[in-house]
């Protein structure tokens, strides 16, 4: 059992919460007094990723994610320098914003913030207008094609209130992501935060979302907007 799955199944068992979590390079959210439960979150260590896609189908089939939409993805980018042309990988997925702008745009209040961090989509009163779509700084939302409602990354939370990983955490096959509870301060989520403080970046800071999405070994030319020519991406576009 890897660490993270076990610090992670350690938290699905606690009652109360940590200690508040403490910023980060100002990127980390600092939990309030009468902290959750839970709060999850993701680190991705870009490092390690090696744009195999094996997140993306395994998003696709845990899901059910209809053809030409994608809840996570890989973007492969090739980047040219003065050592000459490399690729560059950036996964990306719907950021779970602790200020989302998704939701105060829903006109039903189907998109909400659930307690322990996820951003989710209530799909009895999804209406489809697409105003979620829209506002999303990240690209993370597409309409469901199948159910023709709004539909996003949940972090799994089927998966996660089962006492599971993430399906893309779980066949991560270079460990790039790590999945846990930010208001555990001994879980690796909180400890890597803290550990590589210099390190950590998030998407579109300018956008002041408070993303629960972090990033380790970021390119800075990745964080407010791609500077090179992608090879793999979204179908819906750039970020």
């Amino acid at each position: 059992m890897t660490g993270s799955r076990r610090d992670f199944l350690r938290g699905l068992g606690r009652v109360t919460a940590g200690a508040p979590v403490a910023l980060v390079a100002g990127v980390v959210p600092a939990l309030a007094e009468a902290a959750p439960t839970r709060h999850w979150a993701m680190v991705v260590d870009v490092a390690k990723c090696i744009g195999c896609q094996a997140c993306t189908v395994a998003c696709i089939h845990e899901n059910r994610v209809p053809e030409d939409a994608f809840r996570t993805f890989v973007t492969t980018w090739e980047v040219a320098d003065a050592d000459g042309v490399s690729t560059a990988v950036l996964p990306r997925l719907c950021n779970h914003c602790d200020a989302p702008p998704c939701v105060p745009v829903c006109p039903v209040g189907a998109t909400f913030k659930a307690a322990d961090g996820e951003v989710l989509v209530d799909a009895d009163r999804c209406v489809g207008c697409g105003y979620c779509v829209q506002a999303c700084p990240y690209d993370a939302r597409f309409i469901n094609r199948d159910t023709r409602t709004a539909d996003k990354c949940t972090f799994c939370a089927h998966r996660v209130a089962a006492g599971l990983l993430p399906a893309c955490v779980e066949t991560c096959v270079g460990g790039a992501r790590i999945f846990g509870d930010l208001a555990d301060p001994k879980s690796t989520v909180s400890k890597l935060l803290k550990e590589r403080a210099a390190e950590v970046r998030v998407l579109k800071p300018e956008e002041k979302t408070k993303p629960n999405v972090f990033y380790l070994g970021l390119d800075d030319r990745f964080a407010a907007r791609v500077d090179a020519v992608p090879t793999l991406w979204h179908p819906a576009g750039e970020a």
